[in-house]
């Protein structure tokens, strides 16, 4: 039997074929947000083991750019207290965005550029998992919070301690309506969403819900301060049985600590654990997950009380892994923030222009950074996304951003031929081809490719290349910008 990364092995062969046989690349165009010719360098150097422990401690990689660019979207890091002191100075109108978008632009700039690059896709990853979305109007004055204390504090940590923050924070509780939720009137959105999305996924009852619903009651916002609070007083007593999680409840003083006991049992539930370990291997892996490497994540998980780093490494190094080259679409965000990366293009000098209009290009393209409005999150399989007119907003922007049209003030290589194809011209087309190839996608193309790309431009593989050529010079961008439009570069 084959150890094949999904049941459509041949698609997965031919797509493998367009991608460098190169297990260090493969390693990081899953694990990051795509290569860079400095991500390529240290990678060589440490090795995958190294590179992968380094990457899984993001607290021991200096990030100075990546700092330096969310400082200039000060408003993504503020707390409650902090947007509501903007509202109350002028600063900023009351139920204004404009902190929940520098959340948006804050978050892009760390895809593209922080060195902590499996820290930010992980990030993203549990951004989906417990989706808030952003930016969205209940949830003005803690989405940005939530991003600081909920998502990113433990992103790398136990996802019992993240369930737990995401349950109590004004965000979550404002977004699945539990800070409206009384004794009088449980409300029963956090109780199912908890239970199907969360954590264990399908196979609840609705008496589950109905009693997870009641031993939420109590758990609010507080209309002066927008921050959490418990009010034992609206706490609904009374015994509650939850997938296996018995509680008497009997006290309205104790409902807190009843809540955060249930929560605990359902981030160790076996049904959790596949649940966390099916969609890490859909992200990082196949859209279709092995079942067996699935089943091995799952007992890590457990075995490690809900540790994702011993999943990650454990899911990193298995053969399942390494036998997934092709097997995985880049999402359209993804594929924007690859574009900048793969091209190793800087940020602006100053201001955030730059940056800005590469989050409104994702939003073009389907997919801003935790913009999703459904609780579920963004879908994670190539079929999601696969239509025309959103093939055709990528396009435009590989050329846009490789020609320097938009965003215009991204920093380019004073030369991008010579960055590219090196300090010397390529002496034909074809040896122009293999050069930008090589530098952008990690290999030369399959012969009938390079001689598409030569024709193109009205040439042969065989032709001379010459320094006035528009090849060479105005028509360059169109090379980089072919290179991405190909599945060379839109596999993950």
């Amino acid at each position: 039997m084959k150890v094949g990364p999904r049941a459509d092995d041949e698609d997965v062969t031919a797509s493998a074929a367009f991608l460098p046989d190169d297990p260090l690349l493969h390693l990081l165009r899953r694990a990051t947000y795509g290569p860079t010719p400095a991500a390529v360098a240290e990678i060589r150097g440490l090795g995958a083991k190294a590179w992968l422990d380094r990457q899984l401690k993001p607290a021991s990689i200096g990030d100075q750019v990546a700092d330096g660019l969310v400082a200039r979207f000060p408003l993504s890091g503020l707390t409650i207290d902090g947007v509501r002191a903007k509202v109350r100075a002028g600063v900023i109108p009351r139920y204004g965005w404009e902190p929940m978008f520098e959340v948006g632009f804050a978050t892009l700039a760390r895809a593209v550029w922080s060195e902590r690059q499996l820290y930010e896709v992980m990030v993203d990853f549990w951004s989906n998992h417990l989706n808030v979305t952003c930016p969205s109007g209940d949830v003005w004055d803690s989405r940005p919070d939530y991003d600081r204390t909920v998502i990113r504090k433990y992103a790398l940590g136990r996802f019992a301690d993240l369930l737990k923050a995401s349950a109590r924070h004004p965000a979550m509780l404002t977004y699945l309506d539990n800070r409206f939720s009384t004794r009088a009137a449980p409300n029963e959105n956090y109780g199912r969403e908890l239970l199907e999305l969360h954590t264990a996924g399908l196979g609840y009852s609705e008496a589950d819900v109905r009693c997870a619903a009641r031993l939420f009651t109590g758990m609010t916002v507080s209309w002066e301060t927008g921050r959490y609070r418990y009010d034992a007083g609206q706490h609904a007593t009374g015994a509650v049985r939850i997938l296996g999680f018995r509680h008497a409840n009997r006290t309205a003083t104790g409902g807190e600590a009843a809540a955060m006991a249930l929560l605990d049992h359902l981030a160790l539930h076996p049904a959790t654990a596949r649940r966390i370990a099916t969609k890490l291997c859909v992200r990082f892996v196949a859209d279709e997950p092995p079942a067996a490497l699935v089943t091995r994540l799952a007992k890590v998980y457990l075995d490690s009380k809900s540790a994702i780093v011993p999943v990650l490494r454990a899911l990193f190094t298995s053969a399942e892994f390494a036998a997934s080259v092709g097997a995985k679409t880049r999402t359209p965000y993804e594929d924007v923030i690859a574009t900048v990366r793969t091209l190793g293009y800087a940020s602006d000098k100053s201001g955030t222009e730059g940056i800005r209009a590469l989050y409104w290009t994702s939003e073009a393209a389907g997919q801003a950074p935790m913009a999703w409005a459904p609780p579920n999150g963004y879908p994670d399989v190539a079929t999601a996304w696969a239509s025309p007119s959103g093939q055709v907003v990528r396009w435009n922007a590989h050329l846009n951003i490789a020609a320097g049209w938009w965003p215009s003030t991204l920093r380019r290589p004073e030369s991008p031929l010579a960055e590219f194809a090196g300090g010397v011209l390529p002496a034909t087309y074809g040896a122009l081809i293999d050069a930008v190839a090589s530098r952008l996608v990690g290999r030369t193309l399959a012969p009938e490719h390079s001689v598409a790309l030569a024709d193109f431009y009205g040439k042969t593989l065989a032709s001379p290349l010459r320094a006035g050529d528009a090849a060479a010079g105005w028509a360059f961008p169109y090379l980089p910008a072919l290179l991405l439009d190909s599945p060379y570069f839109a596999l993950r």
